[in-house]
């Protein structure tokens, strides 16, 4: 008999940490293609992208892929697959060290989709265990389609490298199926999963012995286990937690009207007042979250500064007082400390 596992979440829009888009960053800067390039527009910094604890909404993680894409697809076809591949056990932080100490492959895979909102991934797996066969559809109908065949990649081969450094060795996969037309890269993949893949299918799934999911894992640790589960449902609580206060707050920082019409972002007493709430609360459920103001603040006006310096004639001075700074000075420190570079120079290479 059929058993059908879906994930808790059933969409790609959950916060999530920067490890992902650190990765993304490193294998670009290998490739020749600078930081600055990759943070542009997401409002990122250097200094986020080092921090363990720092957490990122998905379009903050989408932005830094379509820069990706956009830098390298071209040169780089099988930019996905390689990216993929990068990704270890030690990206996922406590999630993958919960995954590790899984008692079995089947017991790890089945705690992966009820903590799938502490991974990165776009793509939405849903499991049906079977007589003879273990599928995973990956499904890629909400991914946008300009980084969709990316995503699906990417998601997919990071899946299959998670299962084999669990088990401690290369697995291949029974059947694998992809939604789009055969790449030149198709012997790449074949060497990767062990099967050739078929291409143009109705959906993108590959498919496991099911054997493998009674295999134990050779780094399982029940006290360990427990302990990682334990943090793992406290950090999913506390993403959740900061995402309501954070995405609200933020919300009241993004100006209305456009580029050419910025009135200044409104100080904390003002962003208080419109919450209900006092000042003083308002910073402790910030601090709560993990967060505070002025975080988001310069989350906010770093995104809207290279959105002017890019997309409007306005000189710095006029942008540094349309973001709230009394002196273009003040203005230049802060763009330099966000981004590495002055607004003139940031606006000259873009």
């Amino acid at each position: 008999m059929a058993t059908v596992q879906q994930p808790v979440i059933r969409n790609w829009d959950f916060p999530r940490g920067v490890a992902s888009a650190a990765l993304m960053v490193g294998y670009a800067r290998e490739h020749g293609v600078s930081t600055a390039r990759m943070l542009r527009g997401t409002g990122l910094t250097e200094r986020a992208l080092a921090d363990p604890d720092a957490q990122i909404d998905a379009r903050t993680e989408l932005a830094v892929i379509r820069n990706l894409v956009r830098a390298l697809a071209d040169e780089r076809p099988a930019l996905g697959v390689e990216v993929g591949r990068r990704y270890r056990i030690t990206t996922f932080g406590i999630f993958g060290f919960a995954c590790v100490s899984s008692p079995t492959l089947g017991e790890a895979i089945s705690f992966a989709m009820r903590y799938l909102e502490l991974s990165f991934t776009f793509c939405i797996p849903v499991l049906r265990s079977e007589p003879g066969e273990f599928v995973a559809w990956i499904h890629d109908e909400q991914v946008p389609p300009d980084v969709r065949r990316f995503l699906v990649e990417r998601d997919s081969l990071a899946m299959h490298q998670m299962m084999n450094d669990l088990l401690g060795h290369d697995i291949a996969l029974s059947r694998a199926e992809f939604d789009y037309p055969e790449p030149e890269y198709a012997d790449l993949l074949t060497e990767i999963v062990g099967v050739r893949p078929a291409f143009d299918r109705p959906q993108n799934l590959f498919v496991l012995d099911p054997a493998l999911l009674e295999q134990p894992l050779p780094q399982a640790n029940e006290h360990t286990w427990a302990m990682c589960l334990a943090q793992c449902r406290d950090l999913v609580h506390r993403r959740r937690a900061r995402t309501g206060i954070a995405a609200e707050v933020r919300e009241r920082l993004v100006p209305r009207g456009g580029a050419d019409g910025f009135a200044a972002p409104p100080g904390i007493d003002a962003v208080a007042r419109d919450l209900n709430m006092s000042t003083r609360t308002l910073r402790r459920h910030l601090d709560a979250a993990g967060t505070s103001y002025r975080a988001l603040l310069d989350e906010v006006r770093r995104a809207l500064a290279e959105e002017m310096l890019t997309a409007t004639p306005l000189s710095v001075s006029d942008v540094a007082i349309r973001l709230g700074y009394a002196e273009a000075s003040t203005f230049i420190y802060a763009f330099k400390r966000w981004t590495g570079t002055t607004p003139s120079a940031y606006r000259k290479e873009a």
